[in-house]
Protein backbone atom coordinates (compact mmCIF):
# COMPACT_ATOMS: atom_id res chain seq x y z
CA UNK A 1 0.00 0.00 0.00
CA UNK A 2 1.57 3.26 -1.10
CA UNK A 3 1.78 6.39 1.42
CA UNK A 4 -0.59 8.97 1.07
CA UNK A 5 0.85 12.47 1.67
CA UNK A 6 -0.53 13.57 4.67
CA UNK A 7 -2.94 17.31 4.20
CA UNK A 8 -1.19 20.10 6.52
CA UNK A 9 -3.34 22.94 7.54
CA UNK A 10 -1.95 26.81 7.29
CA UNK A 11 -1.31 26.37 11.28
CA UNK A 12 1.21 23.71 10.82
CA UNK A 13 -1.75 20.43 12.01
CA UNK A 14 -2.23 17.53 10.36
CA UNK A 15 -5.11 16.79 9.50
CA UNK A 16 -4.53 13.16 8.37
CA UNK A 17 -1.52 10.61 7.71
CA UNK A 18 -1.42 7.12 6.60
CA UNK A 19 1.03 4.49 6.34
CA UNK A 20 3.82 2.90 8.31
CA UNK A 21 4.47 6.29 10.36
CA UNK A 22 0.80 7.27 10.59
CA UNK A 23 1.38 6.98 14.37
CA UNK A 24 4.05 8.86 14.90
CA UNK A 25 4.30 12.60 15.54
CA UNK A 26 4.95 15.08 12.59
CA UNK A 27 7.11 18.37 13.02
CA UNK A 28 4.62 21.13 12.16
CA UNK A 29 5.59 23.43 9.97
CA UNK A 30 4.42 27.26 9.75
CA UNK A 31 3.44 28.96 6.48
CA UNK A 32 5.24 32.38 6.51
CA UNK A 33 1.41 34.59 6.43
CA UNK A 34 0.38 32.36 9.32
CA UNK A 35 3.71 33.64 11.49
CA UNK A 36 2.67 36.75 10.00
CA UNK A 37 -1.05 36.93 11.37
CA UNK A 38 -0.04 35.30 14.57
CA UNK A 39 2.77 37.79 15.40
CA UNK A 40 0.11 40.75 14.43
CA UNK A 41 -2.54 39.00 16.71
CA UNK A 42 -0.16 38.88 19.86
CA UNK A 43 1.43 42.35 19.32
CA UNK A 44 -2.21 43.64 19.20
CA UNK A 45 -3.09 42.55 22.89
CA UNK A 46 -1.93 44.28 25.94
CA UNK A 47 -3.37 41.51 28.60
CA UNK A 48 -0.29 38.90 29.51
CA UNK A 49 -3.34 36.42 30.05
CA UNK A 50 -4.56 37.33 26.23
CA UNK A 51 -1.44 36.38 24.69
CA UNK A 52 -0.85 33.59 26.48
CA UNK A 53 -4.35 32.48 25.53
CA UNK A 54 -3.74 32.89 22.22
CA UNK A 55 -0.77 30.99 22.61
CA UNK A 56 -2.28 28.04 23.92
CA UNK A 57 -4.85 28.15 21.55
CA UNK A 58 -2.64 27.82 18.69
CA UNK A 59 -0.56 25.36 20.28
CA UNK A 60 2.27 27.71 20.21
CA UNK A 61 5.61 28.64 23.04
CA UNK A 62 6.53 32.27 23.37
CA UNK A 63 9.91 30.99 22.12
CA UNK A 64 8.43 31.06 18.84
CA UNK A 65 7.24 34.64 18.88
CA UNK A 66 10.22 35.53 19.61
CA UNK A 67 11.87 33.87 17.11
CA UNK A 68 9.89 34.82 14.40
CA UNK A 69 9.43 38.49 15.74
CA UNK A 70 13.84 38.48 15.88
CA UNK A 71 13.40 37.40 11.69
CA UNK A 72 11.08 39.79 10.69
CA UNK A 73 12.74 42.87 12.93
CA UNK A 74 15.91 41.70 10.90
CA UNK A 75 14.11 42.64 7.62
CA UNK A 76 13.97 39.08 6.66
CA UNK A 77 10.35 38.50 6.06
CA UNK A 78 11.58 35.53 3.89
CA UNK A 79 13.30 33.75 6.77
CA UNK A 80 9.62 33.46 8.14
CA UNK A 81 8.76 31.60 4.83
CA UNK A 82 9.34 27.77 5.35
CA UNK A 83 12.74 26.07 4.60
CA UNK A 84 13.49 23.87 1.87
CA UNK A 85 12.66 20.14 2.93
CA UNK A 86 15.69 17.83 2.13
CA UNK A 87 19.88 18.23 1.95
CA UNK A 88 20.87 21.91 0.61
CA UNK A 89 21.90 21.40 -3.07
CA UNK A 90 25.67 20.71 -3.71
CA UNK A 91 27.27 22.52 -6.47
CA UNK A 92 28.67 20.76 -8.96
CA UNK A 93 33.06 20.88 -7.73
CA UNK A 94 31.55 18.99 -4.56
CA UNK A 95 29.60 16.14 -6.19
CA UNK A 96 33.02 15.81 -8.24
CA UNK A 97 35.45 16.21 -4.89
CA UNK A 98 33.09 13.63 -3.16
CA UNK A 99 33.83 11.58 -6.19
CA UNK A 100 37.07 11.74 -6.00
CA UNK A 101 37.38 11.11 -2.39
CA UNK A 102 35.24 8.28 -2.56
CA UNK A 103 37.70 6.71 -5.37
CA UNK A 104 40.83 7.91 -3.91
CA UNK A 105 40.20 5.96 -0.63
CA UNK A 106 39.15 2.49 -3.13
CA UNK A 107 42.48 2.96 -4.64
CA UNK A 108 44.22 3.25 -1.60
CA UNK A 109 42.86 0.27 0.30
CA UNK A 110 43.60 -1.66 -3.13
CA UNK A 111 47.37 -0.31 -3.29
CA UNK A 112 47.69 -1.58 0.30
CA UNK A 113 46.51 -4.71 -0.35
CA UNK A 114 48.59 -5.15 -3.25
CA UNK A 115 51.68 -4.51 -1.66
CA UNK A 116 50.69 -6.89 1.44
CA UNK A 117 50.43 -9.70 -1.26
CA UNK A 118 53.55 -8.71 -2.85
CA UNK A 119 55.55 -8.86 0.59
CA UNK A 120 53.71 -12.86 1.06
CA UNK A 121 54.72 -13.54 -2.40
CA UNK A 122 58.20 -12.04 -1.40
CA UNK A 123 58.58 -14.27 1.59
CA UNK A 124 57.50 -16.80 -0.32
CA UNK A 125 59.67 -16.81 -2.84
CA UNK A 126 63.16 -16.48 -0.41
CA UNK A 127 61.61 -19.39 1.48
CA UNK A 128 61.11 -21.44 -1.76
CA UNK A 129 64.74 -20.86 -2.39
CA UNK A 130 66.17 -21.34 0.95
CA UNK A 131 64.46 -24.79 0.92
CA UNK A 132 66.23 -25.82 -2.50
CA UNK A 133 69.31 -24.81 -1.61
CA UNK A 134 69.25 -27.00 1.78
CA UNK A 135 67.74 -29.57 -1.07
CA UNK A 136 70.82 -28.87 -3.60
CA UNK A 137 73.43 -29.13 -0.37
CA UNK A 138 72.17 -32.53 0.69
CA UNK A 139 72.51 -34.16 -2.53
CA UNK A 140 75.85 -32.69 -3.58
CA UNK A 141 78.24 -35.65 -4.20
CA UNK A 142 81.25 -35.55 -1.88
CA UNK A 143 80.20 -35.39 1.34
Amino acid sequence: MADMASATREDGRVTSRRGPRAGQPKRRTFTAAYKVKILQRYEQLEDPAERGALLRREGLYHSHIEYWRAARDKGALTALAEKPAGRPSRSKAEVENERLRKENEKLATELARTKAALEVVGKAHALLELLSESADYGTRPGK
